[in-house]
């Protein structure tokens, strides 16, 4: 460019995501670690989600559900919490202090001080009152290890509380004090989501005791998670980060100064990428597919997808809410999507007759391999999207 910034355009971008987010069957990973570390975050909302991401990504997908969970509830390596947005994430165990400061205090002040102020509206009981049973309920959980909400709620009675919601609104319910305290005490990074209570598609979990560590100066911590998430999926536009970390336009704007983010030109316009990394990236070396779950982050990961994914999909692939279900993927675009039907079988659908033909030996071992690891196992998005509905029906 005249003005000294590269263009980084399309068939690179594409490129990249296929070697940095490990989909190239030439850049797989060994270890869910990995793959964590390569994504920087693995969306957990839907337990599901996080195994089928992992096992995408792995030279040896067999691995995906006991290598997972070794991860998650042994070594401790792994841990799912809140995060961006106020979603609930897999991160790699050394980047609880980085989000928490990052995105967490905001969000927690806000969600407790709402539920302070919807008890107060209910004539429930007051913060100190609050305050009490949260530390009640914090040493029994210390003290067992792991818990369901039932259990603490047989240690620490007081989280059995009920108030009203929203009197006289149309959406008025009854909350009780434990589903809300507990969901405060996790955004503020005190408790995480441990074993599930079935299988690991299951989304009934008990709550565990967060690892410990230091607090961050928030702005240090916004910049390090900035960085560490560019590295992974720049370039990328401010739109997009300001999308993915929740943040306001000025504390995105302030960590990309503190990193010393590069400018560089896409299509859609100004685009980052961090410090060093503006050299080109070379394709792999052979084409490959790949069949990602509902909620992957790499489908997730940036606000504005035209570089990878057409208009006309969208509606076949996304929920009302903004949700992408179950894609396909061709040499780093979105080129239909699939679904597991009741029998096990894995069904895909591409709707361009030529992509079609080009991609489908790969597409149709990739389903193989996930059929295979998934054996007797059912997975049902927990976001439906129309395409995901027919193609399961």
């Amino acid at each position: 460019m005249g003005d000294g910034r590269r263009h980084i355009g399309t068939a690179e971008r594409r490129a990249r995501l296929a070697l940095r987010h490990r989909l190239a069957d030439t850049a797989r990973a060994a270890a869910p670690e990995e793959v964590a570390a390569a994504l920087v975050a693995l969306h957990g909302s839907d337990p599901a989600t996080v195994y089928l991401a992992v096992a995408a990504r792995l030279a040896d997908a067999a691995k995906a559900v006991p290598e997972t969970e070794r991860a998650l509830y042994e070594d401790r390596s792994l841990v799912r919490m809140h995060g961006m947005r106020h979603t609930v994430f897999v991160f790699p165990t050394e980047l609880t202090a980085v989000v928490h400061a990052s995105t967490g205090l905001t969000v927690a002040a806000r969600e407790r001080a709402s539920l302070v102020k919807d008890m107060a509206k209910a004539g429930a009981p007051d913060a100190a009152w609050l305050a009490e049973v949260e530390a009640s309920a914090l040493a029994a959980l210390a003290r067992r290890g792991q818990a369901t909400a039932a259990e603490l709620t047989a240690d620490e009675p007081r989280l059995r509380e009920r108030f009203v919601y929203a009197a006289g609104k149309s959406y008025e319910g009854v909350h009780t004090v434990s589903s809300r305290l507990l969901r405060v005490l996790g955004v503020e990074g005190k408790v995480v989501r441990g074993r599930p209570l079935g299988s690991w598609t299951s989304s009934q979990f008990r709550w565990a005791p967060a690892p410990p560590h230091p607090e961050l100066d928030p702005a240090r911590a916004q910049a390090g998670l900035l960085e560490r998430w560019l590295r992974v999926c720049g370039p990328a536009t401010e739109a997009d980060l300001k999308w993915w970390t929740g943040w306001r336009v000025t504390e995105v704007r302030r960590a990309l100064a503190a990193i010393g983010a590069h400018e560089v030109v896409l299509e859609e316009g100004t685009g980052f990428v961090a410090a060093g990394d503006v050299d080109p990236v070379t394709a792999p070396d052979r084409p490959w597919a790949a069949l990602l779950p509902a909620l992957d982050p790499t489908a997730m990961a940036w606000q504005q997808r035209d570089w990878y994914l057409s208009d006309g999909l969208r509606p076949e692939l996304f929920d009302r809410s903004g949700n992408v279900g179950p894609t396909v993927w061709w040499n780093g675009r979105v080129v239909g999507g699939w679904a597991q039907r009741a029998d096990g079988g894995i069904v895909w659908r591409i709707p361009d007759a030529g992509v079609r033909r080009e991609a489908e030996p790969a597409v149709a071992a990739e389903a193989e391999r996930l059929r295979g690891w998934l054996g007797t196992t059912r997975v049902t998005p927990r976001f439906r999207t129309p395409l995901e509905r027919e193609l399961s029906a």
